[in-house]
């Protein structure tokens, strides 16, 4: 069958996505990935044919998120899921989805949730649908309500009712959802077995002479270094760190200059990007922002997090990290960095961090593989 993935420009919204368009390209079938033109590169890289669509205009999009300063989070979440994702982005993909779907004829629809343009698409042409989770249950359904207008502004008739009865498929154990967030009867649960097998290089570079310190990896994603966070948060960090007794990798992503934080104590190694699955069999503990990805990452490796929220749903699955007992969080933004050196030890000291990060990943471990979505996807596209 043909397949038509979809997918923003995001890291994190093209990851939970990867594991079933693989399963769909290894059991045989044609998958076409469509996401804006300036995401061609990452689409790539992941090994996927790219149908490119426009970029929302940056005009629109600074427009938007001009009217977030002084919101509460809950605002501003709404906020960019209505009028980012359910108006200006999908507003701009619409017309290189419908020519693709025109002219390529997919048989069924499998997009990341906050890709909306290829739902319309769908409804309006009555291909079956479905969607890969990147947040919480709970944290979906809270705003999906908010897109009831620009659906309708979009045509399509379905609304967010046809959004909620198509199937959803999530990377994320029951436990870590929580009771509040497994209304959704329509999820299913899989696994994606790739983050936890190294590559050949899994050996790290030995770029701590000497030391036998626990390792902490440091991430806060592809985003936060684009959006005015770097260097401060960065250089926060490193002076939390500076002289304790651990090993740490900290990462940038490609908007970060290594270079532009200056000398590095002994025991801080910087670079813009390594891969987490080289990285996750040696760390002791992770620091990160709560993103979807990362956190989904050291979950499934087991291994205890310090979560440092900064936007969007980050402050919900730092919440359930410390309420399944997986790790603590910080409050405060960029600022709680400086309470960071404490917060690690904690995680690294006190085993109970260590027991939930290991429940959850047993738990993640127990999961049909990817691979066992492609059936349902099959008899989905069968009708």
């Amino acid at each position: 069958m043909r397949v038509l993935v979809s997918t923003t420009a995001g890291t994190g919204h093209l990851g939970p996505l990867t594991p079933f368009a693989r399963a769909l390209v290894a059991a045989g079938h044609d998958v076409v990935v469509a996401a804006p033109a300036s995401f061609a590169g990452a689409v790539e890289r992941a090994g996927f044919v790219h149908h490119p669509f426009a970029d929302a205009p940056a005009e629109e999009l600074a427009a938007a998120f001009a009217r977030i300063p002084g919101l509460s989070n809950h605002d501003a979440n709404a906020l960019v899921l209505a009028e980012v994702f359910g108006r200006i982005d999908a507003r701009a993909a619409l017309p290189g989805v419908q020519e693709l779907v025109d002219r390529w004829r997919p048989d069924l629809i499998l997009r990341e949730a906050s890709e909306f343009a290829s739902y319309v698409v769908a409804d309006r042409e009555g291909i079956p649908h479905a969607h890969v989770a990147i947040s919480l249950d709970s944290f979906e359904a809270e705003f999906l309500s908010g897109l009831e207008g620009p659906m309708a502004d979009l045509g399509a008739r379905g609304g967010v009712a046809g959004m909620r009865s198509s199937p959803r498929l999530s990377l994320l154990p029951p436990a870590f959802e929580g009771a509040a967030g497994l209304a959704s009867a329509a999820t299913r649960r899989f696994r994606d077995d790739a983050p936890l097998r190294p590559t050949a290089a899994a050996v790290l570079p030995d770029w701590w002479p000497g030391s036998a310190d626990p390792l902490v990896y440091v991430t806060f994603g592809t985003v936060a270094a684009r959006i005015g966070l770097f260097p401060f948060l960065y250089q926060g960090v490193v002076d939390a760190l500076a002289g304790q007794a651990v090993r740490v990798l900290l990462t940038l992503g490609e908007a970060g200059d290594p270079a532009a934080l200056g000398p590095l104590p002994p025991n801080v190694h910087v670079e813009r990007f390594w891969p987490q699955a080289d990285v996750m069999p040696h760390a002791a503990a992770m620091v990160g922002h709560g993103g979807f990805g990362t956190t989904l990452a050291g979950l499934a490796a087991g291994v205890p997090m310090v979560v440092v929220p900064l936007f969007a749903d980050q402050p919900y699955n730092g919440a359930r990290v410390e309420a399944v007992g997986a790790g603590v969080v910080l409050e405060g933004g960029p600022a709680a960095v400086g309470g960071l050196a404490d917060a690690v030890r904690r995680v690294l000291d006190e085993d109970w961090y260590r027991a939930g990060a290991t429940g959850l990943a047993e738990q993640i471990a127990r999961l049909p593989p990817a691979s066992a979505a492609v059936p349902i996807l099959e008899d989905l596209a069968r009708g």
